[in-house]
């Protein structure tokens, strides 16, 4: 049986560096995505969804390198608590700018093992952001 690889975030503005990310992680087992829901969205980053939760799951679940995606039940910057325990995956795989203290330290108290990805776009792309998308949009 291939490890379990679990990652988390919003993918509200689906981009080529998102599907670099679970191309990444992939590669070190079966992938579990956990999509943050609207609600805790809307909590952490002051704003409402481009795309609604289910329209998320549904663009994430159709990416050849995702085993299963869901949507979190929980909420915060941990909204994937109660999944991360129902899976037990072998590894977390986060972006850097993802990464933060009180998860790293949430995860590995687990014994799960915690990878950092350097965010290398795929040969030929440019780099991809939510957040330089959004910026895109805005002029």
């Amino acid at each position: 049986m291939p490890p379990k690889v679990f990652v988390s975030g919003c993918f509200d503005v689906l981009h080529s560096g998102h599907i670099r990310f679970f191309e990444e992680a992939s590669q070190y087992g079966d992938l579990y995505v956990s999509i943050g829901s609207d609600e805790t969205i809307k909590k952490l980053k002051n704003r409402e969804t481009l795309y609604n939760e289910n329209e998320r799951l549904y663009m994430v679940s159709s990416i050849k390198y995702v085993h299963k995606s869901f949507i979190a039940k929980g909420s915060g910057i941990l909204d994937f608590m109660e999944e991360l325990k129902q899976i037990k995956p072998d590894i977390f795989f986060v972006n850097s700018d993802g990464d933060s203290k009180e998860k790293r330290n949430f995860i590995e108290n687990l014994g799960i093992r915690y990878i950092v990805s350097n965010r290398i776009p795929k040969e030929l792309l440019p780099i991809r952001s939510t957040t330089s998308i959004r910026n895109i949009l805005k002029k």
